[in-house]
């Protein structure tokens, strides 16, 4: 499977005027061959170049850099026009269709750009890389990283690399291809998972990640954003442009820690894993006003992709189930109920009354419908007639 390494570069002054001045040199050819792009009615990649490739090397991009940065524009032309089959961007004749489809792709000035293994070099030992810039070849460009993930980009780093700039600091984002174990074929349960707000994760087995934390640094951090840009001084501005992401980064742990908990606990019991799918569920549900920013800022899509590649990983078996009725559903009689569900937390059934947590409830009908799922998606044993 492919994993993804992020490296910081720890450049010197002059090394850093020139990654900065790369990143933007290439930028602006990829807009340039974008509008060119969209005036042909985005030709295939071998004609775009026939019409760009050219020109950029006239810009001052090497062979290799130009032939990356034509590719970065068509790869960015499929990626909206998937979008756009998929219903992503609303429906033909939506503004923000009309919008997207009406003008050229444009790319920011700290967008990524691809290398591969002729315009950059790793010195694992060292600890630097050779990289091309606009100014010619950098060496001895220093790097640094987490223990693990050095000893991964050392391992199993294959293919290209990506150079981006955020917030003034320099990053590689190195693709590695990791071995997966084998697939449990014969897991003895399920382990049903129900994603929500107010608990983030519980399962089947018992285990509950509340939200309330999450929820708290949220609104945190909310307010002090409507505080800061209130204010709207030079140091409201630095302060907010600081504290970019801050929210986005602590999510992304809290799922990651989540995962790693759920799927080390079906590991070691030899279940399989059962995640409800909620795709579409944003379009679907209707809240009130002051509810919208939770449904929003709900990260169930994210917590979902790491338990699916954690799970990958580590050879457990994941399906993914119809979620409806399951909070209405008894996990012991089976009787649905809209009254079932007395409120957020608790679930009282009407027909057997059986009493319990209504997220627990919840993830017994959900591993329920992952054995259930599992069992119909495998192969027929039935021996052949004679």
């Amino acid at each position: 499977m492919k994993l993804v390494v992020r490296v910081k570069l720890l450049p010197d002054a002059d090394q850093a005027a020139a990654l900065h001045a790369t990143l933007r040199t290439v930028n602006e050819a990829a807009c340039w061959v974008s509008a060119v792009a969209f005036e042909h009615g985005v030709p295939r990649e071998y004609e775009l170049r026939k019409h760009t490739y050219t020109e950029l090397k006239v810009r001052g991009l090497g062979a290799q850099a130009a032939q990356h940065t034509i590719k970065k524009v068509r790869d960015a032309y499929t990626a909206l026009r998937a979008n756009i089959r998929a219903g992503n961007l609303g429906r033909p004749g939506s503004r923000r269709r009309v919008r997207a489809e009406s003008k050229p792709i444009t790319f920011r000035p700290q967008a990524a750009q691809p290398y591969d293994e002729r315009c950059l070099s790793w010195q694992y030992d060292a600890g630097t890389v050779s990289i091309w810039t606009t100014a010619g070849r950098l060496k001895s460009v220093r790097f640094t990283g987490s223990r693990g993930a050095l000893k991964r980009l050392r391992e199993h780093r294959r293919g290209e690399s990506d150079l981006v700039e955020r917030d003034g600091a320099f990053y590689l984002i190195a693709t590695c291809e990791v071995p997966e174990n084998p697939v449990n074929e014969n897991p003895v349960g399920f382990v049903g998972v129900d994603l929500g707000i107010v608990n983030i994760a519980t399962t089947s087995t018992g285990y509950r990640a509340g939200g309330r934390g999450l929820n708290r640094h949220r609104k945190r951090q909310a307010d002090l954003r409507r505080k800061l840009q209130a204010k709207g001084t030079k140091s409201a501005k630095r302060l907010l442009k600081k504290r970019s992401r801050t929210e986005a980064r602590h999510t992304a742990d809290v799922n990651h820690v989540i995962a790693k908990t759920i799927v080390t606990t079906a590991e070691r019991t030899g279940h399989g894993i059962a995640l409800e799918d909620l795709t579409g569920i944003r379009d679907r549900v209707r809240l009130r006003k002051g509810q919208r920013t939770q449904l929003h800022s709900w990260g169930f899509h994210q917590l979902g992709q790491y338990i699916a590649y954690k799970a990958r990983r580590a050879g457990v078996p994941l399906v993914y189930v119809d979620p409806a009725y399951t909070s209405q559903e008894c996990s012991q009689c089976h009787h649905v109920d809209r009254k079932n569900r007395v409120d957020q937390a608790r679930f009282a059934c009407r027909s057997c009354g059986t009493m319990l947590h209504a997220d627990t409830n919840a993830s017994y009908n959900i591993a329920r419908k992952g054995e259930a799922v599992w069992t119909a998606g495998r192969e027929s044993r039935v021996p052949a007639p004679a």
